[in-house]
């Protein structure tokens, strides 16, 4: 299977260096409910504002439930899901839009779901799982199929399953799934005590 292990300027733990957003899914393979289990843990242990824990999962387990499977697979667009079909398994992540505690808007619900989501895609790395996180899908589709109530707000879907190799792949996706990962210099985003200073 392809590797492509993050070229980072200072040592970073392991998990985090090898996590990577591949396309390319084995679709024979399901993943053990055990494994599952310690994904969605993972996420349940993230932190939040007031410690509200606003993210709310929709798990779809084609091995499970392959219509409610089929039902989030309707809601992501078409070129992602020339690939996403493979996944096993399918995830709607999204925040509740108030605090339980008082009713009032919670404007950093979507941060913490999305710190659930990277916990997720971490514990995933760490079982020899792939996970890849996408904006591309409907959130108007996803409140009809999953009938979500008004103050939910679905933010990003999440595949997750085994690796294939990148032959699986349509041809529109295999450039970039062996492309090398790159990201911005350190200093052009991280900055020391003002806008713009470049951390050294």
């Amino acid at each position: 299977m392809l590797k492509k292990s993050a070229v980072t300027s200072v040592k970073i733990h392991e998990i985090i260096q090898n996590r990577w957003s591949p396309r390319a899914f084995n679709a024979d393979k399901a993943i053990k409910h055990e494994d599952l289990l310690a994904l969605l843990e993972a996420a349940r242990w993230a932190p939040s504002c007031f410690n509200d824990q606003p993210w709310r999962f929709v798990v779809s387990n084609k091995a499970d439930d392959v219509a409610a499977w089929d039902n989030a697979l309707t809601t992501i667009v078409e070129k992602n899901r020339l690939w996403a079909t493979n996944a096993p398994v399918l995830i709607l992540v999204g925040a509740l839009e108030n605090f339980r505690h008082n009713e009032q808007p919670n404007r950093w619900a979507g941060y913490d779901a999305g710190a659930a989501a990277v916990s997720l895609c971490l514990q995933a790395t760490a079982l020899g799982l792939i996970a890849h996180q996408m904006g591309g899908f409907s959130a108007e589709k996803a409140r009809e199929v999953f009938n979500l109530p008004a103050d939910f707000n679905p933010i990003a879907m999440i595949a997750v399953g085994y690796q294939a190799e990148v032959d699986l792949l349509d041809e529109s996706f295999k450039e970039a799934e062996a492309s090398a990962r790159s990201r911005l210099p350190l200093n052009e985003v991280f900055y020391a005590g003002q806008w713009g200073k470049g951390i050294e």
